[in-house]
């Protein structure tokens, strides 16, 4: 084990004035700020979003503040750690709630990062990818990547309610983020692939010479037939949580390259106690209630509800009722950089 660190107070005033006339400063006194020994320690704290508080003040947010003044009206889900207006719920994750009125549209563009919608209530409502028309309805994932032109519309005759998750924070950090602008795109006359070609598991178009696969090719994944999935896990599973990545077709890989979707099945007071993970995370709950201990604060969560993990956190769940969620993560970045681990509680 290393000595203790000599401190900034322990150096002489002229050399400390010597020091930031040349910008520079030692990095001793700071070294365990940013390399503390054998675990991180994290500024996210663990986060509660009760649905109930949230849905009148983005009702209210209808009120006030018209789509094309907002161009997208959501409220930020800040991490307690970091404060109200803080743009993460954890360091790696950003998650808003939008909402979009019947007869609206929320202009196209594109940005560098990437998002995720999982919609939490309403019907009519849907995005355009590049031209592909994608259904929301409850519980579906439906992608945006970055460098993907997007819109919204609203078809239906209700609100529209869902959760954006953006890899945000990576990029602005990065001084990386910005967006592009353009008029509403032109929507192709047939279903989108989640429905025609990845309608089924483990089948995909035929393969032809110089057929080309696109990178992102399923923008839509029903939640119908997730829980119909999570379903037969569990009925299998040998008393085990029922869990399941959200998958590129194509390759298996994870959605996006730097967040990763888990959807889970837990049964009628069915507890879970999962390793510490290097990954930070956030937690939507698309039915059902119970309980998750994050780092010893519980946390009483229900239907549309939204609660977040800082990393290596010890998160034990306990389902009062018949419950399913969607945990998001940062898995996919952290095995591109080498270094995701899990440790035994």
């Amino acid at each position: 084990m290393s000595p203790k660190l000599g401190t900034l107070e322990e150096l002489p005033q002229d050399y400390r004035d010597a020091l930031d006339a040349a910008g520079v400063a030692p990095l001793w006194p700071m070294m365990r700020n940013v390399l503390p020994h054998n675990a991180p320690k994290p500024v996210t704290r663990p986060g509660y979003w009760n649905f109930e508080k949230l849905r009148p003040l983005l009702l209210k947010a209808g009120e006030l503040t018209p789509v094309e003044k907002a161009e997208r009206r959501v409220l930020v889900l800040s991490d307690p750690g970091r404060g109200t207006g803080a743009m993460q719920a954890t360091s790696s994750i950003y998650i808003g709630m939008q909402l979009l009125l019947p007869g609206e549209t929320a202009p196209a563009h594109k940005h560098t990062p990437s998002a995720v919608r999982i919609i939490v209530e309403g019907k009519g409502g849907f995005t355009v990818v590049d031209g592909e028309k994608l259904p929301m309805e409850e519980g579906d994932l439906v992608l945006t990547p970055g460098g993907e032109w997007h819109d919204h519309g609203h078809d239906g005759d209700e609100p529209v309610i869902w959760l954006d998750a953006l890899d945000l924070p990576l990029f602005v950090y990065l001084e990386g983020s910005y967006a592009i602008e353009s008029e509403l795109q032109a929507q192709r006359n047939r279903p989108d692939a989640s429905q025609v070609e990845y309608r089924a598991s483990g089948l995909a178009p035929a393969r032809r010479p110089g057929t080309h696969v696109r990178r992102y090719p399923m923008m839509r994944y029903p939640w119908s037939r997730t829980e119909e999935a999570l379903r037969e896990m569990a009925r299998y599973g040998d008393g085990e949580v029922a869990e399941l990545d959200y998958v590129n077709p194509e390759t298996g890989e994870d959605v996006l390259p730097t967040m990763g979707f888990t959807a889970m099945m837990l049964a009628k007071d069915q507890k879970a106690s999962p390793p510490r993970r290097s990954t930070s995370a956030v937690f939507h709950i698309i039915r059902g209630s119970g309980t998750t201990t994050v780092d010893g604060e519980t946390i009483a969560w229900k239907a549309k509800d939204t609660f977040s993990a800082p990393v290596f956190a010890a998160i034990d769940h306990h389902a009062v009722e018949e419950s399913f969620m969607v945990q998001i993560h940062d898995r996919p970045l952290q095995e591109r950089l080498r270094y995701y681990e899990e440790r035994p509680r």
